[in-house]
């Protein structure tokens, strides 16, 4: 019996932690929160914003997927989009999801994120 979905679980390469932290504390306006320390020494970063957790994993040979990526439901979609662009991260608008609007962003490891809001 699924109730949730607890976080999701990205990764990135060795060495990228203040970058993602810039991304997803800076950009996104996430907060981070600490990693039990069994996990800290593994590296990466975890990341809260209300219920929502994203949990980066440092993996050695890092290759982003083309496709798979979290979608991450938001308010005031366009000015959202204008607060990430502003803060140099790249927005690519997509109008194909019938009664939503959205759009997609990548973190400095290169995973896509989507971005969206029920048009009412």
């Amino acid at each position: 019996m699924i109730a949730a979905i607890d976080h999701v679980q990205l990764a990135a390469p060795p060495g990228t932690e203040d970058r993602l932290r810039a991304y997803y504390a800076g950009v996104l306006g996430m907060t981070e929160i600490p990693k039990p320390p069994a996990l800290a020494a593994r590296g990466g970063c975890w990341f809260q914003a209300g219920p929502v957790q994203l949990h980066l994993g440092i993996e050695e040979d890092h290759r982003p997927s083309a496709k798979a990526h979290p979608a991450l439901r938001v308010t005031d979609i366009g000015a959202y989009a204008e607060r990430l662009e502003t803060r140099g991260a790249r927005v690519v608008w997509d109008g194909d999801l019938p009664g939503h609007r959205r759009f997609y962003s990548w973190d400095p490891a290169g995973n896509r994120i989507e971005f969206l809001q029920p048009v009412s």
